[in-house]
């Protein structure tokens, strides 16, 4: 079998490049806790991979008395001044980026974080990774929706069946493989099951533009083979 390279690589940003999980708990938590309310660690990961509009909806009716706006922004300057003083990039993410610029493959970040966030932690890695940058304030619908994905794919001139993308969440991953690319979870906080359309790799370190094309060749030629169950009723009916 000849092996496929990905037209593209869409990446997530919050747990899947950095691990910026911790500070956006800790941020929640220090607002919520400002208006007298309490705020758990569950409550954090119940948000994982979930557009900042929804995120600030949900901190409202949790006693957060600010317009939706001004909690976006209020986290994501605790946040963004947290990553000053330590990007916290996952174990191989930036080898594997780095594999994918090499080889000539263009990419995007593919967040709900809002786009400044995004363009500064984008202009933090030591290297030009990124051919676009698309944030949640950029698009109509969030993750779980595939939009964010359809969207980079289209800016990027490819097919999303020509792409791969990475993520961490189930959210994500929903967005992801809706939008029709191949998608692998790299899990952190929140835990990950193997399911249809998705493929998980505990971690990305170790991992290159190679192991993207295998996967991707893979993944391509099963489903371009027929389903068998469906296949042998054909003969069936036509016997």
């Amino acid at each position: 079998m000849t092996e496929l390279l990905p037209a593209a690589v869409l990446w997530d940003m919050d747990g899947t490049l950095v691990d910026t999980e911790p500070y956006w708990l800790a941020a929640e938590k220090e607002l919520v806790a400002s208006f007298g309310g309490v705020w758990t660690h569950e409550d954090g990961l119940a948000l994982v991979g979930s557009g900042l509009d929804h995120s600030a909806s949900v901190l409202r009716g949790r006693g957060v008395q600010l317009p939706e706006h001004e909690i976006i922004d209020w986290l994501t300057d605790r946040v963004q001044s947290s990553i000053e003083h330590a990007v916290p990039w996952r174990p191989g993410a930036l080898d594997l980026l780095r594999s994918v610029r090499d080889a000539g493959i263009p990419t995007a970040l593919v967040t709900m974080s809002i786009s400044r966030m995004a363009r500064h932690v984008a202009s933090m890695l030591p290297f030009d990774g990124f051919d676009l940058v698309l944030a949640g304030d950029e698009v109509s619908h969030s993750k779980p929706h595939p939009e964010p994905y359809l969207h980079a794919a289209r800016a990027l001139g490819v097919s999303p069946l020509d792409c791969v993308a990475i993520e961490d969440s189930v959210t994500g991953l929903a967005a992801a493989v809706d939008s029709g690319a191949v998608a692998i979870g790299v899990p952190l906080h929140s835990p990950l099951t193997e399911g249809r359309g998705y493929t998980i790799w505990p971690t990305l370190a170790g991992k290159t533009v190679a192991d993207l094309g295998d996967l991707f060749t893979s993944s391509r030629a099963g489903a371009a083979e027929p389903d068998a169950e469906h296949t042998d009723t054909e003969k069936a009916g036509a016997a």
